[in-house]
């Protein structure tokens, strides 16, 4: 006994002195688990902090035959595929002969289902069967469909950003993650010692936008019916708040399913409304009369003869309806949409003033904004528009240039804003928890044009609605600036016969300008199809959903002179 007792000892002294670090590296290696980040995504959601992305957990089930064995079974016991196929199709609701079928003679690795949502794996895991495992994996959903897809975009099955925002803001988009290690006990419960400092910190941050799903769906919705309607190829409906540049809406159709890209035309996966060029029309109208009379080339009580045709270098200019309006004023002018009246306006500023002006509020210029993808217009060149005198003439009513409807937009923002022009934005950053963005104030701008001048061309809006024949976007109780627009539509330089852009801009309430609304619709058809008839229907809808929604109180009665 004595000499077993020394050998025991030696022995213990031995693997204590000899081996210890060695087998205590052995032992950690064993209790040690190594978690490691699957790579999720942050949240996107709208100014109510509605969900429009997130990441879900989804899991891929693999077999390994070798080592089938059921809980209570003798550890040895290998069961066959027939077994465990029996158990797993009360679960997976699939024939037990099809998964049967489909781990065949192979021993291990074998994908037997993929896209198994939490519940499904959590009763497969509940089973308790030895050689199934669940691997997880995240896969992007979008609760919305495709409300927002325009904007946000998508992620492909390799879980690469295609379009929008995902794409835009791809780094940004990403969780902070670390792989985890920890120490486990026998029966796979975490040990306290394992953890080290801040290793169960959660990224929860979310992306936050400025967009606003209810409206969102109204404006889309009114949007289709005008397209189906006038069977026309594409529209854009936007909203945006004139103080500080946040869109509450901006809807596009036709659009895409994010949620199944793989059915739809690669051509539906860029927002059109930031990135195609079109000729504004008539919309331009209001713009171009601040800039006359910011330049104090024309005073709010002058009149303007419209004899109702023009030939300017060679070249005709013919108002819509082919009409003499006589002696009209500005508001007039806008109420019948004289582009006649627009030509000898705008001759009494200088064209390189002119010119000075269209560089000046940025046509040419890429708009400051978080929309991806957002381009310059196209300007004449200062030599080109200065030196033949058809170039400011048809810039007068809103022709022979181009932008994109985004930048309408912000033009129009800008005479509501009292000639501060802010940057159109989406995003109000990343949040973190439960926690949203307030409604912002007023942005930072740059003051292009004097208020005075700015809250005159208003008035002169208004009178556009209070005109216009049947209810048009009138709303009772609220005063309502807005302009129609129908231009004809250019590819390469040159007018396609009959092919017209239609459009509608509103801003509201006029006595507190807060609000821009802008209806484009692209290529209508039909010959009554006008932005009286096509596009105007629908900012009336969105503009009543507006006042609801962001609990506009009525109008201040106007004071009349």
């Amino acid at each position: 006994m004595a000499a077993a007792l020394v050998g025991l000892s030696i022995r213990l002294a031995w693997l204590q002195v000899k081996e210890g670090d060695q087998l205590q590296a052995r032992a950690r290696a064993i209790q040690t688990q190594q978690v490691r980040p699957i790579g999720k995504r942050r949240q996107i959601i709208d100014r109510q902090g509605t969900l429009v992305a997130l990441d879900e957990e989804r899991f891929t089930l693999w077999a390994h035959p070798r080592y089938f064995n059921f809980p209570g079974d003798d550890p040895t016991a290998i069961r066959g595929a027939l077994d465990v196929a029996e158990k797993l199709s009360e679960v997976m609701a699939l024939p037990a002969s099809d998964l049967t079928r489909t781990m065949g003679s192979q021993r291990s690795g074998i994908k037997l289902a993929t896209d198994l949502d939490a519940e499904t794996a959590e009763r497969i895991r509940n089973l308790g069967i030895s050689g199934l495992d669940l691997e997880a994996f995240p896969q992007r959903i979008y609760p919305q469909g495709q409300l927002f897809a325009n904007v946000v975009g998508f992620l492909n099955l390799d879980r690469v950003a295609q379009a929008g925002l995902e794409q835009s803001r791809d780094k940004e988009m990403w969780r902070q993650e670390s792989p985890r290690s920890m120490k486990r006990g026998g029966d796979g419960t975490p040990l306290p010692s394992g953890l080290q400092a801040g290793v169960l910190y959660t990224d929860d941050l979310r992306l936050q936008l400025t967009l606003d799903t209810r409206l969102q769906q109204v404006a889309y919705q009114a949007l289709t019916r005008q397209l189906k309607e006038w069977k026309a190829k594409r529209g854009v409906a936007m909203v945006m708040d004139v103080r500080n540049g946040e869109m509450l809406a901006l809807a596009s159709a036709p659009t895409y399913n994010p949620n199944r890209f793989w059915d739809f035309s690669p051509a539906l996966f860029r927002e059109w409304s930031v990135q195609d060029l079109y000729e504004p029309g008539s919309t331009f109208k209001p713009i171009n009369l601040a800039i006359a009379l910011q330049e104090k080339a024309i005073k709010p009580s002058d009149k303007i003869n419209d004899s109702g045709s023009l030939m300017i270098g060679g070249w005709p200019i013919f108002n819509h309806d082919r009409r003499a309006n006589g002696v009209i004023d500005f508001p007039t002018i806008l109420q019948v949409s004289s582009n006649v009246a627009m030509v000898q306006t705008m001759r009494q500023v200088k064209p390189v003033v002119f010119w000075q002006w269209l560089e000046k509020i940025g046509i040419d210029t890429v708009p400051d904004t978080d929309l991806p993808g957002a381009v310059a217009g196209q300007l004449k060149s200062r030599q080109q528009f200065t030196s033949q005198p058809i170039e400011p003439a048809t810039a007068a009513f809103g022709q022979g240039f181009s932008l994109t409807p985004l930048k309408l937009l912000q033009l129009h923002g800008m005479l509501a804003n009292d000639g501060k022009l802010v940057s159109p934005h989406i995003t109000r950053g990343l949040r973190s928890g439960d926690a949203l963005a307030g409604a912002a104030g007023p942005g930072e701008g740059i003051q292009l044009l004097d208020p005075a001048v700015t809250r005159q061309v208003m008035g002169w809006m208004e009178t556009v609605v209070e005109e216009s024949s049947g209810d048009g976007v009138k709303v009772a109780g609220y005063r309502i600036g807005g302009k129609t627009g129908t231009a004809q539509k250019a590819l390469n330089g040159v007018y396609i016969p009959g092919a017209r852009i239609c459009s509608f801009v509103a801003s509201l309430p006029i006595d507190d300008p807060r609000y821009v609304v802008l209806v484009v619709v692209d290529e209508p058809q039909g010959g009554n199809a006008y932005g009286s008839t096509v596009a105007m229907p629908a900012a009336k809808q969105i503009i009543e959903s507006l006042l609801v929604i962001e609990k506009v109180p009525p109008s201040k009665p106007k004071v009349r002179g």
